[in-house]
């Protein structure tokens, strides 16, 4: 494939950032937003059932007009936020959006606060059923709730608080470049392709790609104590003004999971970390090391680790979802074949990768930082099981598009599980299955027990931001005791890794979301466990739950596929299936 080839096509939505369509759909938004205000602020309670359906579906409509402009433009900026082009239409976009935010908050405020009877008579049209699930959401949050001058004053702030602090964190994240010797030669490196090197054969390596990645975000330290103390601190306030008793409460209400559900997911994860220290040992014994370091983590345990090419990693990705489901493939091969994916790691690009699903009439696009790694195969199988919900849940409309958060990592993690089944059937050779089962290890390893470490780390935080500003010794200390739980003394912690907290996005996009990937690499566990036993007699019921995108509370999304979340011994019944995992693992070692 060209280079052209691998960076995406975002002419599907827009010719270009210039073009008179893009123009002309932004500068649409704030007459319409207008519109709708004058036709509904302070009327809604006044009007019947069927007026107010025709209003939601209104508000609908406008929110599909304004998904695909701003998700046009934070593609170009993820793609390369170096470009000044790229960064004003970003910021154009992010301006423009707390402005249509500020005239449309008042709809869901009012939709929150109708009399039970009108809520009720709304919530019974037959009309309404596609609604429903987003109405009674809306709702959970009547008790949290302000008057509508206050939020907007609050959506308002936003833009020049955690809205600038989020940009300045990834525009500051995304200019990094690394200088580092590799093979007698000192080269620059991107983040990604840093991050790459911690499965290098070299211990040497490993250790100097770690310390020089973490040390390049030591050198702006001050830049991430503000980002990391004003985000805390702007949510703890909010959270007074609302009324709110946890930092973590809001996400878990959005997510429909009671607190004390997800407390005891995580202390059912942190009861199983021996599991975890058990690996690390047996990493250790395979490496011939008394014990690993965490840069050590990832490291091969074959003597060569096999690289692949993009080419093949796509055919064996889109493979493994058609052998599953035809469908299943032809979905995710599109994404290549319509240049709906940007694939290598560049300095301006934003590290990581994800997938982003705009609305039901548009295409998802994905992005990867592709390396050649086997744990960079299982990201492209991971990230297209996201773009595979996405268009299986476009049957949705676009109040419901979205997955809950907690079952947003379903299909990814369920397709990472495909991709790794295939590859063993295949495999014969006992060290490359040794490799493919370490490398499922890993990944369960870090989507559960290093994801309940970030969740704890991070309401750590934003409690103690409460009492006053923390310095980056002490955010490193709650960040090291939370890892040492972890890691016992299995694991050595390097020195840089005190800095390991600052560059972990999902703490400044996506407040406590990590706990998802826990909560999702447990319930697939259990579905694909159930996929094993029944046999095409599963799939029916899990498209529909990739179908139901949002329309339903998490616990009856997963009834679609025949699994009780509420079950006592759930979580643990995941943790069984890893203990089966590093029992096979041991059996070749």
């Amino acid at each position: 494939m060209s280079q052209t080839d691998l960076t995406w096509n975002t002419a599907l939505l827009y010719p270009a950032p210039d073009s008179p369509e893009l123009e002309s759909d932004l500068a649409s938004f704030d007459a319409l937003a207008a519109a709708f205000r004058e036709r509904y602020f302070e009327k809604i309670a006044d009007q019947d059932s069927a007026a107010i359906l025709a209003a939601v579906q209104e508000y609908e409509a406008l929110q599909v007009r304004m998904a695909k402009p701003f998700c046009y433009a934070h593609l170009l900026f993820a793609a390369d936020s170096a470009d000044e082009t790229n960064r004003a239409l970003a910021q154009r976009c992010s301006e423009l959006g707390s402005s249509l935010s500020q005239q449309l908050l008042f709809f869901d405020l009012e939709l929150m606060h109708l009399d039970d009877r009108g809520f009720e008579s709304l919530c019974n049209l037959p009309e309404s059923v596609p609604y429903v699930h987003f109405l009674t959401g809306i709702r959970k949050f009547r008790p949290y709730s302000l008057k509508e001058n206050e939020e907007r004053l609050l959506t308002r702030k936003d833009l020049t608080g955690v809205n600038a602090f989020t940009k300045l964190f990834d525009e500051l994240s995304a200019s990094f470049s690394y200088r580092m010797e590799l093979d007698g030669e000192e080269r620059d490196f991107t983040g990604e392709e840093l991050l790459s090197l911690l499965h290098h054969p070299s211990a040497d390596v490993r250790f100097r790609a770690q310390t020089t990645f973490l040390e390049r975000h030591a050198e702006h330290g001050i830049v991430f104590n503000a980002v990391f103390n004003n985000m805390a601190l702007d949510h703890g306030q909010e959270m007074e003004l609302r009324g709110y008793a946890t930092p973590i409460q809001p996400t878990n209400i959005g997510n429909e999971i009671p607190d004390e559900a997800v407390e005891h997911l995580m202390s059912v994860t942190e009861a199983n970390y021996g599991l975890a220290q058990d690996y690390f040992r047996l990493k250790a014994k395979m490496l011939g090391m008394d014990k690993i370091r965490n840069c050590d983590m990832y490291a091969p345990v074959a003597e060569a680790e096999k690289q692949y090419s993009f080419d093949e990693a796509r055919d064996m990705v889109v493979s493994s979802y058609a052998q599953y489901d035809p469908d299943f493939g032809r979905i995710v091969g599109a994404f290549f074949d319509e240049r709906r994916v940007d694939v290598l790691p560049r300095t301006g690009k934003s590290g990581g990768a994800f997938a982003m699903g705009i609305s039901p009439q548009s295409p998802p696009y994905l992005l990867l930082n592709y390396t050649g790694t086997l744990r960079d195969l299982a990201t492209i199988a991971h990230e297209a099981g996201h773009g595979l919900h996405f268009v299986l849940s476009q049957k949705q409309n676009m109040l419901n598009y979205h997955a809950p958060l907690p079952l947003a990592e379903t299909a990814s993690v369920f397709g990472e599980m495909l991709l790794t089944r295939m590859l063993l059937e295949k495999e014969t050779d006992p060290a490359v299955r040794k490799s493919l089962l370490c490398a499922k290890i890993e990944d369960i390893i870090a989507t559960t027990f290093r994801q309940t470490v970030l969740t704890r780390f991070e309401l750590r935080l934003h409690n103690e931001r409460q009492a006053g500003l923390l310095s980056n010794d002490r955010i490193a200390e709650i960040w090291l005791e939370e890892n040492n739980r972890l890691f016992g003394d299995s694991v050595e912690a390097i020195p840089a890794y005190r800095w390991g907290w600052s560059y972990i996005s999902h703490f400044i996009h996506s407040r406590f979301y990590c706990y998802s990937y826990t909560f999702a690499e447990l319930l697939v566990l259990a579905l694909f466990q159930k996929y094993r036993e029944d046999g095409d007699g599963f799939k029916p019921g899990y498209r529909r739950l990739l179908e139901s995108g949002g329309a339903l509370p998490p616990a009856d999304t997963a009834r679609l596929a025949g699994i009780d979340i509420t079950a006592g011994d759930f979580w643990q019944k995941g943790y069984d299936v890893l203990k089966d995992l590093i029992e096979e693992l041991r059996e070749i070692v």
